[in-house]
């Protein structure tokens, strides 16, 4: 037996940063994972996926737009498989980066299936079919979530794939067809139809990106076709096939129906807690109709001494919402001051091409709410740095509460805007208006100016259109 103060289940970007801040707190620290350091994201998700895009972007600008920068070439090569490998050796760094700050807390690693046995006690059983029981004051469950696949859908791993395949096979298709249009679905369009596959998405809600913003998501779908990238909304999937030479996938709309075929289909939907097979039932922890695990706002399950962190909780399946839910729940385990998320406002970022970035309430939500809305919106077409980059598509555009200058929301579409997040971020955070905002001098040129002139179009006085 052996004895810790916080036992993290689950070695993802949730249970790995958990696991690092308590033991910063001076608490004894074992984590726990069935498969690898780093979770989905660091191995086969996020990070991965971002080496694969920037070989998009290259492989795009190589196959479309040389005539645009002045060059030109003859029989060009473009090797898929040396993109795969290339996102391997980022992934790889990563993750050993993780087994290095384990180390250099203390924390001990546990491979192996758990399973909560008792309200402190956890069984692990590694490859071999070895136990161990571990035994802890608090337990932190971080397990993450899986992707959900319909009854009937025959997932094979080579004709109808989810992400992981997707993520891992050094050959891409031909041709593809992507059932649903939120971030892995728009992903995936991009980075396959950037070296040249023909994508078709599908998405049974109105439109990309279901729950952004509707004029970010109108921008996405006209530079998706701009891109020939196929682009079905309000269709609704009645039938996955696997055939002799790839998929089938019946869709249906307005009452009619059509057959797609593809070399390849990609179903990515969505995702379903991993809470089942770890004991949390036979404890009494509270489950919601889905599966996942209930928390408050201290990260804390209905059972003293059980915590719950990241996807298997619900709350914003991001790896970066796990990561500050991992920090506040060790933070309220060792008793220290800590703060309250406010998961409406958490930073959503997209990495199709061009980028989507948000957080926050959309315009139609202000509106329904009640808010008198105010709007400040901005292009990236009059924007120095985006038009010497040769990506002016695209705005910025701030929500404000009108009465007092309360920024509600943001929504961005464009180059890099998932790095313009954090200033908007902090702003609302910290209650500053757009007015405020547009007084803060921004380099010149840069991307982040268009953040300056949409401040100032919501102060009803944009400089530069």
């Amino acid at each position: 037996m052996s004895d810790y103060d916080v036992l993290v289940l689950g070695a993802g970007p949730g249970g790995y940063v958990c696991a690092i801040r308590a033991a910063q707190l001076g608490l004894k620290t074992a984590i726990v994972d069935k498969q690898w350091l780093g979770g989905v994201c660091l191995n086969v998700g996020c990070i991965p996926s971002k080496a694969l895009l920037k070989n998009a972007e290259v492989a795009h600008t190589l196959r479309e737009r040389g005539k645009e920068f002045g060059f030109s070439f003859e029989n060009l090569q473009l090797d898929y498989s040396v993109a795969v490998k290339r996102s391997r050796q980022v992934s790889d760094r990563l993750t050993r980066g993780v087994a290095f700050l384990m180390k250099k807390n203390n924390i001990a690693v546990y491979m192996g299936t758990a399973r909560l046995t008792a309200r402190d006690t956890v069984q692990v059983t590694d490859k071999d079919g070895k136990t161990t029981d571990l035994k802890a004051k608090n337990i932190v469950i971080a397990t993450g979530a899986s992707v959900a696949v319909p009854t009937g859908w025959p997932v094979d791993g080579e004709k109808v794939v989810t992400y992981h395949e997707a993520i891992l096979q050094e050959k891409r298709p031909s041709s593809a067809i992507i059932i649903g249009a939120g971030a892995i679905g728009v992903e995936f369009a991009t980075i396959w139809s950037a070296y040249g596959s023909q994508v078709t998405i599908v998405e049974m809600l109105p439109r990309l990106l279901p729950l952004e913003d509707e004029e970010i998501s109108a921008e996405l779908k006209k530079a998706f076709e701009k891109r020939g990238i196929r682009c079905l909304t309000g269709h609704k999937v009645e039938a996955v096939e696997a055939t002799p030479n790839g998929a089938r996938v019946t869709v249906s709309a307005e009452g009619q129906t059509q057959v797609l075929e593809a070399e390849q289909a990609l179903v990515a939907i969505g995702f379903r807690p991993n809470s089942k097979g770890l004991g949390l039932e036979e404890l009494g922890v509270r489950l919601d109709q889905r599966g996942f695990i209930e928390i408050d706002e201290r990260m804390a399950t209905n059972v003293p001494g059980i915590w719950a962190i990241g996807d298997v909780t619900g709350k914003l399946m991001l790896a970066h919402v796990a990561s500050a839910q991992g920090i506040v729940c060790a933070e309220n385990i060792a008793g220290v001051e800590t703060t309250t998320l406010d998961y409406r406002m958490m930073p959503r970022a997209t990495y199709c091409q061009p980028q989507v970035a948000s957080f926050g309430l959309t315009e139609a939500q202000a509106r329904a709410e009640g808010y008198e809305v105010k709007v400040g919106r901005f292009p990236f077409q009059a924007n120095g740095k985006a038009l010497g980059l040769g990506e002016s598509g695209g705005f910025v555009k701030i929500i404000t509460d009108a009465k007092y200058g309360e920024i509600l929301g943001a929504h961005m579409i464009g180059p890099e805007v998932t790095e313009l997040l954090p200033e908007l971020t902090l702003a609302q955070r910290m209650e500053l208006t757009p007015a405020e905002i547009a007084r803060n001098v921004h380099a010149h040129p840069t991307l982040s100016e268009v953040i300056m002139e949409a401040a100032h179009a919501a102060e009803g006085h944009a400089i530069h259109i």
